[in-house]
Parts: C-alpha cells; sequence; structure tokens
C-alpha cells in the first residue's frame, strides 16, 4: 500500500525572493521566518513580503509554510497568536512550531507542523503530536531510514526529513550550549553556533589527543542516494536546510532534488504535490555553492567521516592538485576548466585553509589576485566558480510552466477559446465576430497555432492546440492574440477559485505525553510559558521544570548528540579493536571553555557539560 500520493520538495527562503527563486526552480513548498518567533532570529520577513510570496507559490498550488519554532516567553504569547492570524489571513498554508504552548491560544485553523526542535525521533513522539492535532511532523535529522519506516507504520501524519544542508550535531531542541556560555539560546532563534568553533581535545592527565580542530562541526547532509528508500519508507515532504542561505544556493540545491525526485517518480504513481514542470539552463551541482563536504549521516547506520575537523567553511568542489609553482603563476593538475575570477582554497603547512581568487587563467595555469604560500604537491578546492555563479545570477535561470490543452472552435456567432490544464481546472471565453473564409487556409491556421503557443510571461505552456473549425475562417492575428491573453488571465483566476485552502481546527486530545515517568519534566522540555506549562499537565506530566533559558541549571547536561567523537576517532570502547589509550574523562577545550564530554554507549550517544 503506497502512504503518501504526493511528494513535496521543500525548500527554504531567506525573504520573499529567495523563496520565490525556489518555486521557480521547481520546489513544491517553502518555509520562510514569520517577522518574529523564527528560530533563525536574522531571517525575519515582513508580513507583507510574506503575503506576496504567497501569491507567488499560489499560481502552482505550491505551499508557503512559517516559522514560528521559537520557546516563547510569557509576555509574547499574544504577539504571537496575533502573528498566526496574520500569517493565516495573507494566506500561508501551515506555521512550523515548536512551543506546545501555541496549542492552548486561540489560533486560526491553520495546519501546524512539529518543527524538528521537538525533539522528534520516536515513534511515541510522532504518535503524540499526531493525537494533538499536528498534520506534519519534522523527524530529528538522525532519523535512519529504518525509524523512518516504523514510524510511518505506525502513524498517519506526514512525515517531512531533512535531504541536505547545514547540520546540528546536537538533537534539535537540546542544545544549551550557545545559551550558556554567550547566553544566546538556539532555542530562542540566536544560536552563536559553538559547535562550529576549533576546539583542544585532551584527556583526564591533560594529554593532547587532538589540538585545534573543528571537531564537533560536521559535513552538510546529503542524502540524494536515499530518495527512493526515504519514499518508499513513507516521507512525503524533503526538507533542504538553508533559511540564511543565498538565492544561488537555493536555485542550485533545489534544483538537484528537483531532477532526482523527478526521476523517481516518473514511473511511480506518486507525484509532486505542486504543478508544473521546470526547465534549468544550468546543471546542479552541489558541491559548487555552499559545500562543507557530504554525509549522509545515521540514514543507513552509525558511520566514520562525519565530521570536517579542518573548517566550518566552504570548501567547495576538489579541482586538482597543485603542479607547479613559479613566479606570480600555479599550474593544476586534474583537467578541471577555470576561469576569470575563481575562489580556491586549500590546507596551508600550518594545517589552516587559505584561499586565493584568481585574477586569470590560462588553461590550467593560474595567476593568483594575490600569490599565496602553496605548494607543489597540494589540493586545491574551488569553493567560487565565476561561470556557474554568472548562470545563476541570470534571472532565467530556470523556467517552470503548468501545461495546457488549447481548443479554439467557432460559434453560432462567433468564436470560443478554451483550456483544461493539468489540474483539470478549465476555463472558456466566446466572442461575437463576423466570419469571414481565409484565402490562405493552411498559412493561417498555422500562424494560429503559433499565436495561441505565445504564453510568454504566464504561468502556463501549451502542450496541445485544437482548431476546430467547419471552414478555415480568417480571424485578424491581433484577436487572437488578446483572446489568448485573457484565457490565461481567465484559467489563472480559476485555478486561484478552485485552490484548495488549508484548514485545520484544533484537534488536541488528553492523550499522555510519552515521557519515561509522568512524575516530572526536566528543563529539556523547554517549558518557558504558562501555557506550555498546562499542555504538559493536561497530558499527565505531574510537575515541569522552567525552560533552562529561564533557570539555568548547574552542571547542565549542555548537548546530547548521536554523533560520537570517540568512534568518529576510530577509539570507540564498543570496538573490540580499539586500545584505550587515554585516561577518562576526555575534554575539549576552546579559550576559556572547556567542556567534559560523557559517552552514554549503551544508547551510543555522547552528552557535553560544562567541567568543573
Amino acid at each position: 500500500m503506497i502512504r503518501n500520493k504526493t511528494i513535496e520538495l521543500l525548500a527554504p527562503a531567506k525573504n520573499a525572493d529567495t523563496g520565490i527563486a525556489a518555486i521557480s526552480h521547481g520546489a513544491d513548498a517553502v518555509y520562510i521566518g514569520a517577522p518574529k518567533f523564527g528560530a533563525r532570529a536574522a531571517a525575519g520577513n515582513s508580513v507583507a513580503d510574506i503575503e506576496r510570496l504567497a501569491a507567488y507559490a499560489h499560481r502552482y498550488y505550491a505551499k508557503v509554510y512559517v516559522t514560528l519554532n521559537t520557546i516563547l516567553y510569557d509576555r509574547e504569547l499574544e504577539e504571537a497568536r496575533s502573528l498566526a492570524q496574520q500569517m493565516y489571513d495573507i494566506g500561508a498554508d501551515a506555521l512550523i512550531v515548536q512551543d506546545m504552548g501555541l496549542l492552548a491560544l486561540d489560533l486560526p485553523p491553520i495546519p501546524l507542523h512539529a518543527s524538528t526542535q521537538c525533539d522528534n525521533r520516536t515513534v511515541e513522539k510522532v504518535r503524540f503530536l499526531e493525537q494533538c492535532g499536528f498534520t506534519q511532523v519534522v523527524l530529528a535529522r538522525e532519523t535512519p531510514v529504518s525509524l523512518m519506516r516504523e514510524i510511518a507504520s505506525r502513524t498517519s501524519v506526514a512525515l517531512e526529513a531533512f535531504v541536505h544542508g547545514a547540520l546540528c550535531v546536537s538533537y534539535s531542541g537540546r542544545c544549551y550550549m550557545s545559551a550558556a556560555v554567550t547566553g544566546r539560546s538556539a532555542n530562542r532563534g540566536e544560536c552563536a553556533q559553538m559547535c562550529r568553533l576549533p576546539y583542544t581535545l585532551t584527556d583526564a592527565d591533560g594529554r593532547i589527543i587532538m589540538k585545534d580542530k573543528h571537531l564537533l562541526s560536521l559535513k552538510d547532509f546529503d542524502a540524494s542516494a536515499h530518495l527512493r528508500a526515504m519514499i518508499d519508507a513513507g516521507i512525503s515532504s524533503f526538507k533542504i536546510e538553508g533559511r540564511l542561505k543565498d538565492i544561488p544556493y537555493v536555485k542550485n540545491i533545489t534544483a538537484y532534488y528537483r531532477r532526482h525526485i523527478d526521476s523517481l517518480l516518473g514511473s511511480d504513481v506518486r507525484r509532486p504535490s505542486s504543478s508544473g514542470s521546470t526547465r534549468f539552463f544550468f546543471t546542479p551541482n552541489p558541491q559548487k555553492t555552499f559545500y562543507r563536504g557530504a554525509t549522509d549521516y545515521f540514514l543507513s547506520g552509525r558511520q566514520r567521516g562525519m565530521v570536517s575537523l579542518d573548517t566550518p567553511k566552504s570548501l567547495g568542489e576538489p579541482v586538482g592538485t597543485v603542479e607547479t609553482v613559479a613566479g606570480n603563476s600555479l599550474t593544476v593538475s586534474g583537467g578541471t576548466t577555470f576561469a576569470n575570477g575563481d575562489g580556491l582554497c586549500f590546507l596551508d603547512r600550518n594545517g589552516c585553509f587559505s584561499g586565493f581568487r584568481v585574477n586569470r587563467a590560462e588553461g590550467s595555469r593560474l595567476f593568483p589576485l594575490k600569490m599565496p604560500a602553496i605548494t607543489k604537491g597540494t589540493p586545491l578546492y574551488r569553493n567560487a566558480d565565476a561561470s556557474f555563479e554568472k548562470l545563476l545570477a541570470s534571472e532565467r535561470s530556470a523556467e517552470r510552466r503548468i501545461t495546457i490543452d488549447l481548443t479554439l472552435s467557432e460559434t453560432p456567432d462567433g468564436f470560443c477559446i478554451s483550456a483544461t490544464d493539468e489540474d483539470g481546472v478549465s476555463a472558456s471565453l466566446s466572442f461575437a465576430e463576423e466570419k469571414a473564409v481565409a484565402s490562405n487556409p493552411d498559412r493561417t491556421l498555422a500562424s494560429y497555432r503559433e499565436q495561441l503557443s505565445r504564453f510568454g510571461d504566464t504561468t502556463f505552456a501549451a502542450r496541445e492546440i485544437t482548431l476546430r473549425f467547419s471552414t478555415p475562417w480568417f480571424i485578424p492575428i491581433s484577436k487572437i492574440g488578446n483572446w489568448r491573453r485573457a484565457l490565461a488571465a481567465a484559467l489563472a483566476n480559476e485555478r486561484e477559485n478552485l485552490r484548495p485552502r488549508p484548514y485545520a481546527p484544533r484537534t488536541e486530545n488528553p492523550v499522555p505525553y510519552p515521557a519515561p515517568s509522568s512524575s516530572g519534566l526536566g528543563y529539556e522540555a523547554n517549558c518557558a510559558n504558562r501555557a506550555a506549562r498546562q499542555f504538559y499537565l493536561r497530558h499527565g506530566i505531574h510537575s515541569v521544570a522552567p525552560a533552562f533559558e529561564l533557570a539555568p541549571v548547574a552542571d547542565a547536561e549542555l548537548m546530547r548528540t548521536k554523533y560520537c567523537l570517540r568512534y568518529e576517532l576510530g577509539i570507540c570502547l564498543k570496538d573490540g579493536r580499539a586500545v584505550q589509550r587515554y585516561s577518562p574523562p576526555l575534554y575539549i577545550t576552546n579559550g576559556s571553555n572547556r567542556f567534559r564530554l560523557d559517552f552514554d554507549c549503551k544508547n551510543c550517544e555522547m552528552t557535553i557539560r560544562r567541567a568543573k
């Protein structure tokens, strides 16, 4: 049995223009930050801009989801409720939320999606959220395909999973490192990205194991090789991370996954969740926009190579090695084609990444704007491809059209022009017109077909054009053009009239919260307001501790992660071949900040706390 009839490609939108670019490049839906209370505080948007994005997306029956996914303080509840109402009024298709207190507010009947910040990594948690009225649940990034399949088999809620982009090393919603060190809370949209900093790893005796390496900075997620397995497991929404990414990145990655998904659905009964087909005028390649290296994380099980030890920055694509260095130029082996303006980077002799801009390229011979300290045999990476960026900068890097079948026919007092689109939506217009027989029938009918195919800047493209005349009539070409334009407007209006509107009245049920114990919840519940506290009490929890942001806890577990540094470095104690060469516990240090690593080997998890 097929669980999902439609498959959604969900792209990020830093702002309305980025969201429009994502839709134009094949996204079935986009997610964008509300003016406040989004998990990326730097990516808030005005109500007017979100409305503009929604109007564009809805032409293709694509959707706009608005992030309202920070935890909220009591003084913010009414403002959050008001924002939710505004989002519903302007046509947003769903809200992505974290704070359970929102369910107690008088919200409009807009669908709610459970953010990955809700820590959705068990069957029980997903089933609970479904019973509370959520219509879509964003699974934890760490979810393997096998668990996706189990969750899908035991729930009926739509399941959303990440497929590409930056990885939080901590379970989402369970990281307090930034809040503890800088006062900037990840759960409030202000993460200081402590995981991207360099750390020195030492043991209990002070022995240095690794020095100044990015021990917690994961490579970027790339699930493109697992899409078929994820679809078959029951995932219906495929999410690209990146609400702080620029338009070229969103164009490239959206196009990349659009092509992959379309290739899988070509012989499938499932189809994209929005309308139209997209034609690209470039070849998508994830390595050519922001790229830290790739990992499929835990999709098919635990593996090494998840972390980017040398840099948290974009490496880009490998382009060869330095063959010669002479004067103000260098040559590169590997056969890559370079262009003036390319940006290249490399690991220098001190173990630090450096870069340079190509001032002039003559085949494999490069003349840097400023000659770097580089030696023969050094591997090079290109993190700025000038030619590719030029393609992406074009407004016509892609074209998305909805196919229609047109008919031009005669009526007793004139002519009728009609169209039916790929969704079965139809429009028809009749015009009174005196008839005269065409003097050159073949040429006249050919000119009608050519004129009727010109849909220019509209969202439509003609697939079949049918002419139904008892005799070839003469019609001025200018009138054919006017009729075609009027028909396109009428069809667009009919599509909007028939577009399904989101409607999801609140249906929260008093089902027990799936906690290990009903006695109480700790700060990890992220309960920061009275409404959230009442929510947990209604669901069988007897007591709820305040959120870490309200009452920091001494010796708190600042991070819990499925990523294990001991496993990554080949010193996992569950590996019978590993030898314990270091005295536990292990510590990581950056400046004055020192943290203790603990290892929950039973659950294969690592935790981080401040060192005493």
